[in-house]
């Protein structure tokens, strides 16, 4: 299937130039264009898109009020964040705000072309360049929860958040990690498929919509720290 994709940024030169890079790739199809935050909303409403690619700072409403009213809406669509702004306010704000990654500008073709892909399959994504700063941020955020380790194992805690399971509480800690479910499965030496289970479980327990979600509700619930 097509994955549909709308381009939201203020400045005509970024949206043209990865709607050619985009549209040259196979399987992925730019549908529209918005020059702002307000239009970004309006039109992922109209269009129903696979996934947003969203720019942080536009006129009219900024690329984070944005997401959060796309994602609000329910209409499906994924959010990409894409900025030039290599900061950890505006990744964590994005996150918050239901953006499923988070891209530099700067990206290859490429790796934007594979992040569209990432995103659009329900994984979460962040850029390599900002994820350790991102995890030292989340770990002072929120407050503080019993860790698994910590005065008891997680089951001992699982029961706070959704009855996860033992099991359920450590793939979403691999989850928050940045493992992909084959990573995950490896790790946990059982099938991909279950691991798939799991996931599934976790999200519908937590009441979360994807991943990403997943991720930064362990850091904040104080399930991951960094190392």
């Amino acid at each position: 299937m097509t994955i549909r994709v709308l381009i939201a940024d203020d400045q005509v030169m970024v949206r043209e130039g990865f709607s050619v890079l985009l549209n040259a790739m196979p399987g992925i199809e730019v549908v529209g264009e918005a020059v702002d935050g307000r239009q970004a909303v309006e039109r992922a409403a109209e269009l129903r898109p696979d996934v947003v690619l969203m720019d942080i700072r536009m006129p009219e409403m900024n690329g984070i009020d944005a997401t959060r009213e796309i994602v609000a809406a329910d209409g499906g669509s994924k959010v990409l964040v894409l900025t030039t702004f290599d900061l950890d306010e505006y990744v964590y704000q994005a996150l918050r705000s239901g953006a499923s990654g988070f891209l530099l500008k700067d990206a290859s073709a490429r790796q934007l072309a594979d992040a569209v892909r990432i995103v659009a399959e329900g994984e979460a994504l962040l850029a390599p360049s900002v994820t350790r700063r991102l995890i030292k941020e989340f770990s002072k955020l929120g407050q503080p929860t019993p860790q698994a380790g910590a005065g008891g194992s997680a089951a001992a805690f699982s029961g706070q958040y959704g009855d996860l399971t033992e099991r359920e509480t450590e793939v979403l800690v691999l989850i928050a990690q940045g493992l992909s479910n084959g990573e995950i499965a490896l790790r946990l030496l059982v099938a991909e498929s279950t691991i798939k289970t799991h996931v599934s479980r976790v999200l519908v327990k937590l009441g979360l919509r994807d991943r990403t979600q997943a991720a930064v509700f362990a850091y904040e619930a104080r399930l991951v720290t960094p190392g």
